[in-house]
């Protein structure tokens, strides 16, 4: 499992640098709605979840499954690092610099216990393994959130429909 999770994470640094290559600053800061993130935010929050969430919470829970995790604020983090003020190119090369760590690290690792599990205070034990696949399964939503948004976008500006393409 650990080669198919290295394997779709390295794929999934090459998807990320393309569908965050060739924006225009308008588009990378376009929301359908104020709440919602824009490409910006997005990989500001991948290049955190990828250095302070998953690889940092897979290392400590291999290591020392006892010690509590790094605490995180996913969402507070938009406003209180702000997300929307940050160089867009510059956190693309951090994400990808990111993930070269990561996956550097993953590939060092001789013999892990994957069932090492942390007790989570909330939802109970909590493995290495059940966080390396949820690494994996956090890409693939940021990648359906950023089509998605891209989708809306087109549709904003089009003056034509988009059903021909088939239904979202």
């Amino acid at each position: 499992m650990l080669q198919h999770v290295i394997e779709n994470l390295n794929r999934n640094k090459e998807v990320f640098k393309e569908l965050f290559s060739g924006v225009s600053k308008e588009n990378y800061l376009w929301k359908q709605q104020p709440e919602k993130w824009c490409l910006l935010e997005i990989i500001c929050h991948l290049c955190d979840e990828e250095r302070e969430d998953f690889r940092a919470r897979v290392k400590s829970t291999l290591e020392s499954p006892t010690v509590a995790w790094p605490t995180i604020d996913p969402q507070g983090w938009v406003s209180g690092r702000k997300y929307i003020e940050q160089d867009y190119e510059k956190k693309i090369a951090e994400f990808i610099k990111e993930r070269d760590a990561s996956l550097e690290w993953l590939k060092s690792l001789q013999n892990p216990n994957w069932q090492n599990a942390y007790m989570h205070p909330k939802v109970g034990a909590v493995t290495a393994q059940l966080l390396l696949n949820n690494w994996l399964a956090h890409d693939y939503l940021h990648i359906r959130q950023i089509t998605k948004l891209k989708y809306d976008h087109l549709k904003q500006l089009s003056t034509e429909k988009l059903d021909y393409a088939g239904n979202w």
